[in-house]
């Protein structure tokens, strides 16, 4: 099935860009109408996809990380969160809750917040070529009146 809107955009792997990243698909997604509950859900798999770039993918150096969303018939929501890093050594592992390969404060939960959060969840890494993360969630059709 064919997406019938789309948008892209690409930022620095800056802290600063997250909250940017978030609204950015939030205000996107927001043509079709979903409950506080739905955008605030695709906030934080965003969020959570976008951290993991900055703090995993490109470590302690600045890169590119790239979103696309795509809205189609049926109401799905489709997030590609791409980088460009270092890869993902054991995807299973990483996506254990509670495994973090950064050091001091992280819970290593980004993976599996982004599962309670969307209705589907994708992981695909190449060590040394980056990782794409994509994310789906069906939208409830709103009455109109």
């Amino acid at each position: 099935m064919k997406p019938i809107n789309e948008m892209k955009i690409s930022f620095p792997s800056r802290s600063s860009n997250e909250s940017f990243s978030r609204v950015s698909v939030a205000a996107f997604v927001a043509q079709l109408d979903p409950t506080l509950d739905e955008l605030a859900d695709i906030k934080t798999a965003v969020s959570e996809a976008v951290t993991n770039c900055i703090v995993h993918a490109y470590k302690e150096k600045i890169g590119m990380v790239y979103i696309t969303t795509s809205i189609y018939p049926d109401g799905r929501v489709r997030i590609k969160v791409k980088d460009k890093g270092c890869g993902i050594e054991d995807i299973e592992q990483a996506m254990e809750p509670l495994f973090t390969t950064a050091a001091g404060e992280r819970a290593g939960l980004g993976f599996a917040v982004m599962q309670s959060f969307m209705n589907k969840l994708k992981v695909y890494s190449k060590v040394g070529k980056g990782t794409t993360v994509i994310m789906e969630k069906k939208l409830t059709p709103r009455e109109n009146g």
